[in-house]
């Protein structure tokens, strides 16, 4: 950074979202030596927003530490190899100058120069389609690979390095606080499938081995037992936080667990997130639903659902839901186009019949739920099953008796089997967005609307979807 120019300053200010400095730092010739150089009267003279200020200040402080850090180090191994000459030898020597790499690797990454069609769409900062993404990801994977001398496996910092060098980058790549991890998991996806090629290059085998993997195995299927090893099996270079018997028995423990009355939902919880990553390549690799639900039957619990969702995304998606039909449930009942709608009509000869303004509020906000397909010309059928029998094979709610307190019955079913009984619409509704996302399953066009404006939303996308 010291060397810097003027003009590569800017460059890193508008990388930055402080393209307003520009115009100052152009006038004032702040090149790399001089930013490093400023202090706090300098920022405050020089930046007239406070936020800029703590910005500016932080970004060039998060540098100096880097910088002293490497320079300690170069210090510390030169006065040891001075001393100790007998230490900084073979292996020793090795190790250090791998971290000593790693150090520069990280102050000195920078993004590479994408494709013009890609640094199209991302100056203007457009959220980028799925064969978009793919393209960014290739790249980055590309440069990785040169950073790393063709080594094709980076290490969890590495990872972090880049994916975050983008998203500082391109701060609307970060999809509301979400993107890191789903750019992360996307960047080392790419990796494996680079790597799953090249059978007999010396460091797969050997990290083959590593992992458990023995030289001429076939690779098991997901679903031919009911057997971690399997999984396992699929896994090949990528170790598993938990080894084949350790896994057996967590998932044992919660068939046994899920059987009883009285649930240790503590230990629940625990054994569902040791059992996360076997869970969820067998759901990438597109088992089998009822497979899944076998091994892992807690998934059956709104609860456990509505966990496995903040887990992928840290969204209390019950909580979101709730504050949204809260807010819109009003809203969609006054609309034009459901006024004549059968499920309104049965609403306003119910609303006749009850004074308690729960009941009121309770049963406005079953209607409105229901009515969300029509307001947005959507197949409701793909979306609730009102008092009659399930046909959509994708996630869809059953419900019986909607506006009638004491009987009422609301439940998930998917692949035209009950998955679970839920409490009320809002639940419900909770659970059918839920479904979508935890178990990967593509959604329905005719219905696409519909769960796009619940799912803008529940993520708190800036340009959310209204009502039309």
């Amino acid at each position: 950074m010291e060397s810097w120019s003027v003009e590569q300053v800017c460059n890193w200010l508008k990388q930055r979202n402080l393209g307003e400095l520009v115009p100052k730092f152009r006038e004032e010739e702040i090149s790399g030596a001089a930013l490093l150089a400023l202090n706090d009267r300098m920022v405050q003279q020089l930046v007239k927003k406070i936020g800029h200020q703590a910005v500016l200040m932080d970004l060039i402080k998060k540098y100096q530490q880097q910088k002293s850090g490497l320079e300690s180090l170069t210090y510390c191994c030169e006065t040891a190899s001075q001393k100790f000459p007998e230490v900084i030898r073979g292996k020793n020597l090795k190790s250090f100058f791998v971290r000593h790499k790693m150090l520069q690797w990280t102050s000195s990454y920078v993004l590479p120069d994408f494709p013009y069609d890609v640094k199209c769409t991302l100056a203007e900062k457009k959220c980028p389609d799925h064969s978009m993404r793919i393209r960014i990801i290739e790249f980055l994977q590309a440069d990785m690979t040169k950073y790393l001398e063709g080594s094709l496996y980076p290490n969890s910092q590495q990872y972090n390095i880049v994916v975050n060098a983008l998203l500082q980058a391109y701060p609307f790549l970060d999809e509301d606080g979400n993107g890191f991890l789903l750019w992360k998991r996307a960047l080392k996806d790419r990796f494996k499938y680079v790597r799953r090629p090249i059978e007999d290059d010396e460091q797969v085998l050997r990290n083959k081995s590593k992992f458990g993997h023995r030289r001429g195995q076939s690779r098991k299927s997901f679903f031919t037992e009911n057997t971690l090893d399997d999984v396992q099996g699929q896994a090949e270079e990528e170790p598993a936080h938990l080894k084949g018997s350790t896994m057996d028995l967590h998932i044992k423990w919660l068939n046994q667990e899920y059987m009883k009355t009285q649930k240790n939902w503590e230990e629940v919880d625990n054994r569902m997130n040791a059992t996360i990553e076997i869970r969820r390549k067998m759901i990438s690799n597109k088992a089998p639903l009822k497979d899944i639900l076998r091994l892992f039957p807690f998934l059956r619990c709104p609860y456990q659902l509505f966990r496995e969702f903040q887990l992928l995304t840290h969204m209390d998606i019950y909580k979101k839901t709730v504050e949204i039909l809260e807010i819109y449930s009003e809203n969609i009942l006054s609309l034009y186009v459901v006024r004549n709608n059968p499920i309104n009509i049965m609403l306003q000869e119910n609303l006749k019949q009850h004074t308690e303004e729960d009941v009121l509020k309770y049963m406005k906000m079953t209607a409105a739920c229901l009515l969300l397909p029509e307001v947005f010309g959507d197949d409701s059928s793909l979306f609730a099953a009102v008092n009659e029998e399930v046909k959509a094979v994708t996630p869809v709610l059953e419900v019986k008796n909607p506006f009638n307190v004491n009987s009422c019955e609301f439940a998930l079913y998917i692949e035209r089997e009950e998955l679970a009984q839920l409490d009320d619409c809002t639940m419900a509704v909770a659970a059918l967005v839920a479904a979508f996302h935890v178990f990967d399953i593509p959604c329905p066009r005719r219905i696409h609307r519909t769960l796009n404006f619940l799912e803008s939303l529940v993520f708190e996308v800036r340009n959310a979807a209204f009502l039309p």
